[in-house]
């Protein structure tokens, strides 16, 4: 549907939402229309304001000025609980079930039907299991969420929304989790759900899905509005450049590889989780200098443990991991001092502090050494000329190095950590996750950083739930399963589709029962 073949009153329509915090406008007089059975793609970069519309519409936040309308008529939502009442319904990028619980008992939690004040099992399985018929989002009623696949929760979180009568869906990062199997079905769902009349309004940074699923986009760009425009009329270029206000180069461009000595070694690797469960169980792998390994694999199947493993952050409990001619014991500063730079997945948690300054972010790896401190002494000039040459070079949109990273936007974050690992004399690179929730010109920039880091000889090691990321970069593929490299690929000769269903457990790779592909040996180096 466009909006010239929408007609009557649109389901939801925003005019002029104006929303501000401390310092900054958040959103600046937007509009936003989503008619009934319409898909709407919602993009912006990081810090554009799209979080903020969303969360007005649901109720979360209220705005300082214009007005919201649903189904004509002027709304206001004091908060989430009045916002579902009136049909609207919200998918959050991290998930709101209680693992312990089953489907059903997820799905109707807060709106249980009842019998002597105890939930009626049977009715509340008998009802999700027809919702989940009637939209095609088939789940079984009886299982335990913490048992099931990424994918079947999110058809519990979307089934929960439509239990309440959801007639306008936000999504906000569906996909961010999903194998590219997962997310061609979800993308099926949405149209199902569209063609039943529900109105999607869908938050991402993918274009290439954007494309495929949307009626029409609205961007966001600082805070306004700078266009809608119908899908049918748009390119991964045009929306790319309409989110940034520049061109942006979305095909990576790299040189043909030449590896040399292996770096990193990982062989029969076993680690456990926080829960003591074997996560990583006999993996073996290796990264040359001069080139990039992609790890691809779900979310949960040992990527974390494998990297914290290589860094020295988590406990080995069988099997080693070499860097160079040295076995990692478990030390993240000894690590650290072979020459390892390491952007962790979760940027908040793992690789800045907060309520620091950008200068003191720059340093935190190194504030005990020379040029920063001298016999314990810090030395705040060398900190400060560090984070002034290094928010040039690494193009952290800042006002001043002694802003706190808190209040960056997440683009500018990953790139303020981007800067502190890639400005040293490494040997090996552990990027986990490094684009994760950045939007397409930050992505730009550090996927040619971490290009450049390998053409000047590091061995990078690229984990990634994004298939065109690991695709785009990678020199060699390595699919991990269940704490396994069930396969070594070269990217020029496979496929998403082969690469998704070794993410899935299913598929054979062409070679020995290591993994390896046929032409390969088996540290995955081409063989004649």
């Amino acid at each position: 549907m466009t909006p010239t073949e929408s007609s009557g009153t649109p389901l939801i329509e925003a005019r002029g939402l104006t929303k501000r915090f401390p310092g900054v406008v958040a959103n600046d007089r937007v509009d936003l229309v989503v008619h009934p059975g319409e898909i709407l793609g919602l993009l912006g970069e990081n810090g554009a304001g799209k979080s903020t519309l969303v969360k007005m519409i649901f109720g979360i936040y209220q705005p300082d000025e214009g007005q919201i309308f649903l189904r004509g008529e002027e709304m206001t939502a004091d908060g989430p609980g009045q916002a579902i009442a009136r049909g609207i319904g919200m998918v959050h990028q991290h998930f709101q079930l209680v693992p312990p619980l089953t489907v059903a008992e997820n799905i109707v939690l807060g709106a249980e039907t009842t019998r002597g004040g105890f939930l009626n099992r049977r009715a509340a399985e008998d009802e999700v299991r027809e919702l989940s018929q009637r939209f095609g989002l088939i789940v079984e009623p009886s299982d335990v969420v913490e048992d099931l696949p990424v994918g079947i929760q999110q058809r519990v979180e979307i089934l929960k929304a439509l239990y309440r009568g959801a007639e306008l869906l936000i999504l906000d990062e569906p996909t961010a989790v999903l194998t590219p199997q997962e997310t061609d079905e979800l993308l099926g769902i949405m149209r199902d759900l569209a063609s039943s009349g529900v109105g999607i309004i869908f938050i991402t940074h993918k274009l290439r899905e954007v494309l495929a699923v949307t009626d029409r986009v609205t961007v966001l760009r600082r805070g306004k509005s700078v266009g809608s425009v119908d899908t049918a009329d748009a390119t991964t270029e045009s929306l790319a450049e309409l989110m940034v206000g520049r061109s942006v180069v979305l095909q990576v461009e790299k040189s043909a590889r030449e590896p040399g000595e292996v770096v990193l070694a990982v062989d029969g690797l076993q680690v456990r989780d926080d829960r003591r469960q074997m996560s990583v169980d006999g993996a073996t792998l290796q990264v040359r200098s001069g080139e990039i390994v992609g790890v691809a694999g779900v979310e949960g199947n040992g990527q974390r443990e494998l990297v914290e493993a290589i860094t020295g952050i988590r406990s080995i409990v069988g099997g080693s991991v070499t860097i160079g001619d040295h076995r990692v014991a478990g030390h993240p500063r000894r690590v650290r001092d072979l020459g390892v730079a390491y952007i962790p997945e979760d940027r908040e948690r793992d690789g800045l502090v907060g309520n620091y300054s950008i200068a003191d972010n720059m340093v935190l790896t190194d504030y005990h050494r020379p040029p920063f401190a001298n016999t314990g002494i810090r030395r705040f000039d060398a900190v400060d000329a560090n984070a002034t040459e290094l928010v040039e070079r690494f193009d952290v949109r800042t006002p001043s190095i002694e802003t706190t990273v808190g209040s960056l936007s997440g683009g500018n974050k990953q790139k303020v950590i981007v800067a502190r690992e890639l400005s040293h004399d490494n040997k090996l690179v552990v990027a986990s996750q490094p684009t994760r929730g950045v939007d397409v010109g930050s992505i730009e920039f550090i996927h040619e950083q971490l290009i450049a880091s390998r053409d000047e000889g590091d061995a990078v090691l690229l984990v990634s739930a994004e298939l065109d990321e690991i695709f785009s970069l990678s020199d060699r593929i390595a699919v991990i399963y269940e704490g396994e490299i069930v396969a070594m690929l070269d990217p020029e000769t496979t496929t998403r589709e082969e690469v998704g269903l070794l993410m899935a457990g299913g598929g054979e790779s062409d070679g020995e029962s290591n993994g390896q592909v046929a032409g390969l040996g088996a540290d995955g180096a081409a063989v004649d």
